[in-house]
């Protein structure tokens, strides 16, 4: 997400990097590309007006002006009028008294009925939170089978189904139920239409009426762009939200939507849902998104993936085997898992500062996350004799491997030499010395990863 936004960006600011001192024709230069990036993105107009109103008399200020570094102090104040676009802090859910009911709307199609289960592990997982899920979905065949699957896959409580009740018996069983049983919360997945119209609309006001959810969560798709906003807006006129949540912001690299709804609707941006995994939503944080927008990174959200995804008890095994100065391949596989877990390279680099200016040349490097596949089905094509010991592995090995796991001799000798280096480093680590320089540095390691040399220019500390 934002993808071409940072790109854009980037582009403008590098030009102001370039000058000792900025004068007000620069800034006002540099900010018509900045709006030209907005709306190319997909911003909404009245938002892109908004905005550039706010960074200009900013910009132009005399403490810029006059400043050391004025292209810095310039990035400074986009980035904190984004933030105040975004909205200030991370606005996390409000429960309330159990069982708070936590009403998901939105149109057909967007994502509903799959954040509403995400919700609800995140719910269970990280708030340890016991929550009852009930479909009121009676238009859309199989819309209550499929949350009823859904549940079973999170190990989430689903209200039975009773066929012939309509949205409203079902709302009112379900905080019935939530209330013997002892839940903290029930999430309502209403209806969706392909369009809003006035029958969804009356519906979804009924059930809201009825239950006074502690929050209204309009569920949006990224993708519909500009389609997005207007939705939001009615829902938003007509019945009321109290947050959004973003769906498949993994495959927009506008990331316009975000910055238009919460400056139309006022409603803050809870949560953004990137995969089809049903771990695959996180929390929205102002500041790291504009963070990412401006290729300043988000190494705090890495770590807390970090601290999430890994297993600790796999970490402690590895560490104990660094002591020792054992590193076979059963750990590499375990360390490509790992890397999955985190989003793949790609998710990593992206978080990390300054990657946005490198984007073509890691491209062309040909880094992609398909390779970690090809390396954990190379793996899987050795024995365990294999795995344990990779001297083992000859020439014909080789190619009895390569064939096992569709891939050429050539890739199988990559993740061999890969090995050995990380291999040599952790033997080294494991003796309390240095880490040793690898041929290339680091990032000669991580081209051998993934099929050839780190472009020039790629960070090597």
């Amino acid at each position: 997400m934002f993808e071409s936004l940072q790109s854009r960006l980037g582009g403008v600011f590098d030009k102001l990097r370039g000058r000792g001192a900025l004068s007000e024709s620069d800034v006002d230069a540099a900010l018509a590309e900045v709006r030209a990036a907005l709306i190319e993105a997909d911003v909404a107009l009245p938002v892109v007006k908004d905005f550039i109103d706010k960074v200009r008399p900013r910009a132009i200020g005399e403490n810029v002006i006059r400043s050391v570094s004025p292209a810095q102090q310039v990035i400074k104040i986009v980035h904190d009028v984004l933030v105040e676009v975004l909205g200030a802090e991370n606005a996390s859910l409000s429960l309330g008294s159990p069982p708070a009911p936590i009403l998901m709307v939105g149109l057909q199609g967007s994502g509903k009925t799959t954040t509403s289960a995400k919700l609800a592990l995140m719910l269970q997982t990280r708030e340890k939170k016991r929550v009852l899920m009930a479909s009121l979905d009676t238009t859309r065949p199989a819309a209550m089978e499929q949350l009823r699957v859904l549940g079973e896959q999170a190990g989430v409580a689903v209200l039975p189904i009773i066929a012939g009740q309509g949205p409203l018996d079902i709302a009112r069983r379900a905080m019935a139920s939530a209330k013997v049983g002892g839940y903290d919360a029930v999430i309502l997945d209403t209806a969706g239409r392909q369009h809003v119209d006035e029958q969804l609309m009356a519906e979804v006001a009924s059930v809201k009426k009825l239950v006074s959810p502690h929050e209204t969560l309009l569920v949006a798709d990224s993708l519909t762009g500009q389609d997005a906003v207007n939705i939001a807006k009615s829902f938003n006129d007509t019945v009321g939200i109290s947050g959004i949540i973003l769906t498949r912001v993994d495959g927009d690299g506008r990331g316009g939507a975000a910055l238009s709804m919460r400056f139309v609707t006022g409603a803050p941006i809870k949560f953004l849902g990137a995969g089809e995994k049903l771990e695959a939503l996180e929390p929205f944080f102002p500041a790291r998104v504009a963070g990412r927008i401006l290729d300043m990174g988000d190494v705090v959200s890495l770590v807390e993936r970090a601290a999430e995804g890994i297993d600790k008890a796999e970490a402690e095994k590895l560490a104990a085997k660094m002591k020792k100065g054992q590193f076979d391949m059963n750990d590499l596989a375990s360390q490509l898992g790992q890397m999955k877990k985190l989003g793949g390279m790609k998710g990593i680099l992206g978080m990390l500062p300054g990657v946005g200016k490198i984007k073509d040349q890691l491209d062309a490097a040909g880094i992609d996350d398909r390779v970690i596949t090809r390396q954990e089905a190379i793996i899987k094509s050795m024995t365990r004799a294999e795995r344990g010991d990779p001297d083992l592995i000859n020439g014909s090995r080789r190619k009895r491997i390569a064939a096992g796991s569709g891939v050429e001799v050539s890739e199988v000798n990559k993740l061999l030499k890969m090995h050995r280096q990380m291999a040599d480093m952790m033997k080294k680590m494991g003796k309390g010395g240095r880490m040793p320089q690898m041929p290339g540095g680091p990032s000669g390691m991580m081209g051998g990863m993934f099929g050839g040399g780190m472009p020039p220019g790629f960070p090597r500390k």
